[in-house]
């Protein structure tokens, strides 16, 4: 956003002001053949390609590059695009580090659990994860991992739900396809896809620098998370096939004296810092990176 305003209010004026003119955008020349080549065949054209371009018109082969680049440069979208799209991803992780802040004070005010250090450790990184992908500008592998452990949220909050709602066998199904996703998103694709490429890929490209340690070292806290979370999910998920009823939460206090704190894992899910009004949902964020890795 400062960027689009330094350049519109300070920028322009100033190049205006000494004589440069705003000539706009450079619009590639019309051309049939490199047209047709552009929207039939390919938008990147190889050496072989180009060179036969070039002996077809009688083009420079870097004139045929300029040109391919200028055409692409007319599909992107419009500034304002990019303008809006910038605001949304802004308040994107402004609502998660908002968030995830909360849950790093309400711990403290909610009921100790088994699994309180883990907690702990997870809101530290997470919030770490979230600033330090914006700031450094991470945020597409920032909002693919936010969206990644979105994934599964919205059907542990539904099998609260049901759970209140006293629907004990639409609780139990949802409880094992939240597991399910669970598994899938964190054991799965998360470390196979963005893991895979914030680590190996990245050293391949570009090479470890002092940000890219810390950064990868805070996923991988979280990929030590997700493999905790996903044995007590899955053992509760077992137990729900088995018995026909999900069981209650492994990681509740057992010095608690109250009867109503004895509830489902709907109600106080293992992969959650939940309070006794069910407010909080399912943990696990990046932050980003995302960085979005991330």
């Amino acid at each position: 956003m400062h960027r689009f305003l330094y350049a519109l209010f300070i920028a322009k004026p100033c190049a205006l002001h000494v004589g440069i003119e705003d000539s706009g955008p450079y619009q590639a020349q019309p051309n049939a053949i490199l047209e047709k080549v552009f929207l039939s065949i390919t938008k990147y054209p190889d050496e072989k390609r180009l060179e036969g371009l070039s002996k077809q018109l009688d083009w420079d082969v870097r004139k045929i590059q300029c040109w391919f680049r200028h055409r692409r440069n007319q599909d992107k979208p419009p500034t304002l695009t990019k303008f809006c799209e910038s605001i949304g991803l802004y308040y994107y992780y402004i609502m998660e580090l908002a968030f995830y802040w909360s849950l790093m004070f309400s711990q403290f005010t909610d009921i100790k659990r088994k699994d309180f250090l883990l907690m702990f450790v997870h809101h530290l990184a997470t919030i770490g994860l979230i600033t330090f992908s914006y700031v450094n500008n991470m945020v597409r592998v920032g909002t693919l991992v936010m969206c990644l452990h979105d994934a599964s949220d919205f059907l542990l909050e539904a099998a609260k739900l049901a759970n209140y709602a006293k629907y004990q066998r639409l609780c139990d199904t949802l409880f094992v396809i939240f597991s399910a996703v669970f598994v899938v998103t964190r054991l799965g694709i998360y470390p196979f896809w963005i893991l895979n490429t914030t680590l190996f890929e990245s050293w391949e490209m570009i090479g470890p620098y002092p940000s890219w340690w810390l950064f990868n070292g805070l996923l991988l806290i979280l990929q030590v998370l997700h493999v905790i979370w996903s044995y007590l999910i899955a053992r509760i998920a077992f137990k729900a096939l088995i018995r026909g009823k999900v069981s209650k939460d492994d990681r509740s206090d057992v010095e608690s004296s109250s009867e109503d704190e004895d509830v489902t894992a709907c109600t106080k899910s293992p992969c959650g810092n939940n309070s006794s009004n069910g407010a909080n949902r399912l943990n696990g964020h990046m932050g980003g990176n995302y960085w979005a890795e991330q």
